[in-house]
């Protein structure tokens, strides 16, 4: 077997396509386009010119690829928090949200819930420790820790339209 290789292939008006071939001699291909959709290939191994599989990707797909393929909640030097009866969700606010341009803290999810937030994922910036005069927006990913029960409160909360 030989080890993976990575290489990458700028293709002028359209993006970029990185080729992977895998230990086992498989190729797979993602081309990055210019517009955040990406297209994932993955070809014949008696064939590597026979393409097998294509899927195109909106760019909020392709991250929440991104996320299962290399989980930073799986890092083995995080607390384990399902071991103390805590667990941790991504909450996403819609654009609909009751708490759409609101303040955190009058949601009062800590107070009413027990859960905490502990990061807000806003467009490529992570917020740690939001305060409780940090104002909200649709499409922000919301870091909630709690016990099970207070976390699914707590969504039921921020589900609010």
């Amino acid at each position: 077997m030989s080890a993976p290789r990575l290489s990458s292939t700028p293709l002028p008006g359209i993006g970029v396509r990185y080729d992977l071939t895998t230990r086992d001699s498989r190729r797979l291909s993602v081309v990055a386009h210019r517009d955040g959709h990406r297209t994932i290939s993955a070809y014949r191994k008696d064939d590597p010119d026979a393409c097998d599989l294509s899927v195109r990707l909106t760019a909020e797909e392709a991250a929440t690829l991104i996320d299962a393929l290399m989980p930073a909640h799986h890092t083995p030097n995080l607390l384990s928090t399902t071991d103390l009866g805590l667990v941790a969700e991504r909450i996403e606010l819609s654009g609909s949200s009751h708490w759409n341009g609101r303040l955190l803290g009058e949601s009062r999810i800590r107070t009413d819930t027990g859960a905490s937030i502990v990061a807000v994922l806003r467009r490529a910036e992570a917020i740690p420790s939001p305060a409780p005069d940090f104002r909200l927006a649709g499409g922000d990913t919301l870091i909630v820790i709690g016990t099970r029960e207070g976390v699914e409160a707590a969504a039921a909360i921020l589900g609010r339209e």
